[in-house]
């Protein structure tokens, strides 16, 4: 039987490029190897996309060539460099290990369309929205979700730090992970935080803290078909939530302790997971997403944010949650890849 031919992007040029080559290491030791062929794409933190035998740390000094995803549907496929030009490798479906700017704000979605490519996750106006934390917090209010307080601003704004009531969130309004996230507690932090959110974005989110215990829900699915993995729940000793800035954060967070499945009643768990599938199909995802949410003592849901294309790593919260429910690293991949092909 031929195996399906999987063109598997890991690196990147953003600020979590060595999460995703993390992410992809664990991929690769986890794929079906007699149902899939998979062939492995690095980009560089500068853009140059390389074809490697596996991931691993230190690829790109690896024995690699050069190869593109060709924008010709009649190609439908990489562009490989051999010795005399280049030769057309086809390949049956793209997945995106790619995390943050280019890999989830519907860049790399745009080229997989261009190739008529059948790829994992998001599509292009999906992984665009969910990547501004403004523009989702605008959709899923009209859905009915309760929203945090937030204001938006240009990074070279500095809005009257006395119209706050502290503590506040100050963010990039589209950027992975933490990076560049600080709690304010303060009026006098607050032109600092702006000028640390700014390097990462230039429309910075300043949202009011929101008190409650931080939940995660995996969703796996297209259109109304979605199951979801068992709620994850963060409990913070201080600080923010950082786990991919840890020095090794194969060994756990300094400061945070993440329980699978969530210490709630089984009602509660169901009304989260209810909640999620709601945010998930208003913001038009497909194939998977992580949404992030605070539960108030009132028990109020509150919506913190969504990932289109989470971590894949040893330590990373979606593949926990999935394997919580039942299902194993592999069999997630194989049901990711099974949906992008059915489109």
């Amino acid at each position: 039987m031929n195996r399906i031919k999987i063109a598997i992007l890991f690196g990147g040029c953003s600020e979590e490029h060595e999460v995703s080559v993390k992410s992809a290491i664990e991929i690769a030791a986890n794929i079906d190897n007699e149902k899939y062929e998979p062939i492995y794409i690095g980009i560089t933190k500068s853009g140059v996309w390389k074809m490697c035998e596996k991931p691993r740390a230190g690829w790109e000094n690896d024995n690699c060539c050069s190869a593109v995803l060709s924008p010709d549907k009649k190609a439908h496929g990489l562009l490989v460099k051999k010795n005399h030009g280049y030769e057309i490798l086809r390949v049956d479906a793209a997945f995106p290990v790619l995390h943050g700017k280019t890999g989830e704000d519907g860049s790399i979605q745009g080229l997989f369309e261009l190739s008529g490519l059948p790829y994992v996750g998001c599509d292009i106006q999906s992984s665009a929205v969910c990547m501004d934390k403004s523009l989702v917090y605008i959709i899923v209010k009209s859905a009915g979700i309760a929203v945090p307080e937030f204001w938006v601003i240009n990074k070279n704004d500095r809005p009257a730090a006395d119209a706050f009531t502290y503590p506040v969130f100050v963010k990039p309004a589209r950027s992975g992970s933490s990076y560049g996230v600080t709690k304010v507690y303060g009026a006098d932090e607050l032109n600092a935080a702006i000028e640390s959110a700014g390097q990462y974005d230039s429309k910075i989110l300043i949202e009011q803290a929101v008190l409650g215990c931080e939940v995660g829900c995996a969703v796996l699915g297209n259109g109304s078909g979605l199951i979801t993995g068992e709620l994850d729940q963060i409990r913070l000793s201080h600080g923010i939530f950082r786990i991919h800035q840890e020095a090794e954060p194969e060994k756990g967070s300094e400061n945070a302790a993440i329980t699978v499945p969530a210490g709630l009643p089984v009602e509660e768990r169901q009304r989260i997971q209810e909640t999620a599938k709601t945010i998930y199909k208003a913001l038009g995802c497909k194939g998977l997403a992580r949404v992030d949410m605070f539960l108030q003592e009132s028990g109020r849901i509150v919506i913190n944010e969504v990932n289109t294309l989470p971590g894949f790593t040893s330590y990373s919260r979606y593949p926990r949650m999935m394997a919580a429910s039942g299902l194993t690293l592999s069999a997630l991949i194989d049901r990711l890849i099974t949906l992008a092909l059915e489109g």
